[in-house]
């Protein structure tokens, strides 16, 4: 089946400043691979840093006008975005899975959930209310007012596409803010697709821009955006070395920022869960993408009476998954994004096996023929895990269910919380005492009780410690995009 997108207008193949697609200002471009074959199939700018700051006088000098636009009216436009989004699902699905790997169902239910980020902030956009604050004397108002924070910079990641711009963009404009935007290098295309579809849909020259990078090049556009005093926010999903220098290169103009970083996210299986729940839970957290999510289960942790049971139960599940490129249909598990993630995933278990986990099932890379690269990894089951472990400390992102033993629940929450890392965590039980118990002694910014499937586009999505801090989704995620200001009016007796 191949992947073939209909509408080629959404394949512009070049940046996006003040309204007119261009190419990058010393011509120079970059191959964009297709991860189950590793062959280059289309390019893109390789911008530099004049493209970055061209983007930003761009965006600096539209929102003068972008931030007067009624709150309908901004709304109006955001929700004809989302009406391309959908009205495009299927093309954008398999572009999606050409330059990221997921299988094609994956692909299309990403930009659905894509659009549903939009669709909501669309509506978030008239929902921006202020507060009229009680005076503590006679003859004076008192007001709190929001405003959008200015110019956002927005640094997206490869593992959802859609997703991130969705998250990042809709409310930055819902706000009344202007962004400069740039995409992964493993998948700048998609990202070029949503925003030819805003542009179809009014927004205005200059209110949107976007330009893309090479790994080697990502640094001098995000320096521009770093140092430039007109750029007042940075929303970025990535690393938490990244984030953390952001944060640093951010202090010398006080940037607002909203860090989604690394995760290490446990599961917990108590003795009296629900054990089919349980594993479809997992099933659905840990595969989704391949593992090749920020809130993945890491390390799962099963009580003693049950671990047998489920792991029996698990393996079943994972030795049924079908492995292969997103051009099968049959596809539940696509190629890793490049070399470096397989090889990572394969350290990792590696490691695990020589420190004494037993692989139960996989355990290796998969060889797909044709001479196509070894993106490949099969399904894994460790059992025997500890936490010295390279696949209990790192964030492995890849299909690897690391699996540890445990007695005493005061104890399995120690051991969940003993990371840097607090971004998403996942338990199974049907004691309801337990259930806010441990709900209130997990520190991470997302618990999942008794489900796998926790992001929605109306609640707020985010982590705490290493995991970084702000939220995106929900009212709080436009409030990302805003500040207040405060007003005080007297003599008025």
């Amino acid at each position: 089946m191949p992947l073939t997108i209909l509408n080629t207008d959404l394949l512009p193949g070049r940046n996006f400043i003040a309204g007119t697609w261009m190419e990058a200002e010393d011509g120079a471009v970059f191959a964009v691979s297709d991860p189950a074959t590793g062959k280059d199939f289309a390019s893109v700018p390789d911008s530099s840093a004049g493209d970055a700051r061209r983007a930003v006088d761009a965006a600096d000098t539209a929102f003068a006008s972008w931030r007067k636009v009624p709150a309908r009216q901004r709304a109006l436009i955001i929700k004809r975005w989302n009406d391309l989004i959908l009205a495009n699902l299927d093309d954008l699905g398999r572009l999606i899975s050409r330059e990221q790997g997921k299988p094609l169902a994956e692909g299309k239910g990403e930009v659905a959930y894509a659009a549903s980020y939009v669709e909501w902030f669309g509506e978030e956009a008239t929902r921006a209310d202020g507060d009229i604050i009680a005076a503590p004397v006679t003859g004076r108002r008192m007001f709190a007012l929001r405003e959008p924070v200015g110019v956002v910079a927005a640094i997206t990641p490869w593992n959802f596409p859609a997703a991130m711009i969705a998250r990042k963009i809709a409310p930055a404009l819902a706000a009344g803010c202007t962004v400069v935007c740039k995409p992964a290098e493993d998948t700048p295309l998609t990202s070029l697709a949503l925003v030819r579809l805003a542009e179809q849909a009014g927004v205005p020259p200059g209110v949107l821009n976007i330009v893309t990078a090479s790994r080697q090049q990502a640094a001098h556009v995000a320096d521009v955006w770093l140092d430039d005093p007109r750029v007042r926010k940075i929303t970025f999903t990535g690393s938490t070395p990244v984030g953390k220098l952001l944060a640093r290169r951010s202090a010398d103009t006080l940037k607002k920022l909203s860090l989604e970083l690394g995760g290490n996210a446990p599961f917990i299986v108590f003795e009296d869960a629900d054990l089919e729940a349980a594993v479809e839970g997992l099933m659905v957290a840990k595969f989704r993408n391949g593992g090749q999510t920020c809130v993945c289960p890491n390390r799962v942790y099963v009580h003693q009476d049950v671990h047998d049971d489920f792991v029996s139960r698990l393996t079943t599940r994972v030795q049924a998954l079908v492995v292969g490129p997103a051009s099968d249909p049959a596809s539940q598990i696509g190629p890793m994004i490049n070399t470096r993630a397989v090889e990572k995933i394969d350290r990792h278990v590696r490691d695990a096996v020589e420190k004494g986990a037993h692989i139960v099932t996989g355990g290796h890379r998969l060889e797909p023929g044709s001479g196509a690269p070894a993106h490949y990894y099969a399904p894994t089951i460790l059992t025997g895990v500890q936490a010295s472990m390279a696949c209990a400390c790192e964030e492995t992102f890849g299909p690897v269910v690391p699996i540890s033993c445990f007695g005493d629940e005061a104890d399995v929450i120690r051991q969940a919380n003993d990371t840097p890392f607090g971004l998403a965590a996942y338990f199974y039980s049907r004691d309801v005492r337990r259930i806010w118990r441990v709900t209130d002694a997990l520190e991470t910014g997302i618990v999942g009780v008794n489900e796998g499937a926790v992001a929605a586009e109306s609640a707020p999505f985010g982590g705490v410690k290493d995991s970084g801090y702000g939220r995106e989704g929900s009212r709080h995620g436009l409030e990302e995009y805003m500040h207040i200001k405060y007003v005080c009016q007297g003599q008025l007796d």
